[in-house]
């Protein structure tokens, strides 16, 4: 290295600092999917102030009208808003899934650091009850459950709890098995630090992002599971604001008002759309990291 005029002897320069790395810049479908989620959660929030009408609040003279100026998205068969419907039932579409999402994750969490970490009996009693769940057909056993049980909205919820936390046990064992052989576990076993410290202290830190990029994704299995058993009648009550019950009590009008049925399964599909490309997204960003 050529030294400048008037550098001391056995001196480096200082050199011109290292050019910043560009950071990613957040694809479109990305930004366009967190606006999505924001929506449905303003709707969730404050949807019977922001609803044109009350929900429940029946035209009957006027039936199934298609849209116009005074309904936006048209009536049903009892002359209800459908706009406002769907506005205020983003409310279950929102609490329902995320109670699942968020309650399976934090059960498998356990489970998983459990099992990956500890090894031994409790990996294999945890994997078998794993592999057990994964033999069982999810989808019926939930119809089974709530149906027998008389239904309910929280009811398949607890159902889907259940049925969610075997896959998502397998992946936060993956990834304490992954962590498990890292320096820095084996310095806190060597100072004796207890092996529930560095599970929850020491492990969990270090894989909760990914753990939270899959609760998005879980979110959304559930917004299409609940829907579909509102639409088989075991959810929501009738009557009640939800766009699965929406679906299928509006199933008959759709050469009518064909508005009122394809606009609640629009919200559906966009929503948990938006739900899993955040969730990929996140995951992305994180394993490239």
């Amino acid at each position: 290295m050529r030294l400048e005029e008037g550098t001391p002897a056995g001196t480096v320069p200082p050199t011109a600092p290292a050019a910043a790395v560009p950071r990613a810049r957040m694809p479109i479908s990305v930004r366009v999917a967190f606006v999505v989620v924001g929506a449905v959660a303003v709707c969730a929030a404050v949807g019977p102030w922001i609803a044109p009408y009350p929900p429940n609040e029946q035209h009957l003279l006027i039936g199934d009208a298609p849209p116009s100026a005074r309904f936006l998205a048209g009536t049903d068969l009892l002359g209800r808003d459908v706009l406002s419907r769907t506005i205020v039932g983003a409310r279950t579409a929102l609490v329902g899934p995320a109670v699942v999402a968020v309650g399976a994750f934090a059960i498998a969490t356990v489970l998983g650091l459990l099992a990956g970490y500890l090894g031994g009996a409790v990996d294999t009693l945890v994997m078998r009850w794993v592999d057990f769940m994964f033999a069982l057909p999810g989808p019926l056993i939930a119809i089974v459950v709530v149906g027998v049980t008389g239904g309910g909205f929280w009811t398949a919820v607890l159902v889907l709890v259940i049925l969610f936390t075997a896959p998502d046990t397998r992946i936060v064992r993956s990834a304490v098995l992954e962590q498990r052989p890292r320096p820095y576990v084996e310095a806190a076993r060597t100072l004796g630090v207890s092996p529930l410290r560095i599970m929850f202290l020491h492990i969990l830190p270090n894989i909760l992002p990914i753990l939270a990029a899959y609760v998005f994704l879980d979110f959304a299995f559930a917004l299409v599971s609940l829907a579909g058993l509102s639409f088989l009648g075991l959810g929501v009550p009738p009557g009640t604001p939800d766009w699965g019950r929406m679906i299928f009590e509006n199933r008959s009008i759709l050469f009518t008002n064909p508005v009122g049925l394809l606009l609640p399964a629009v919200t559906i599909v966009v929503t948990a759309g938006s739900m899993n490309l955040i969730g990929d997204w996140l995951y992305e960003r994180i394993s490239s990291r």
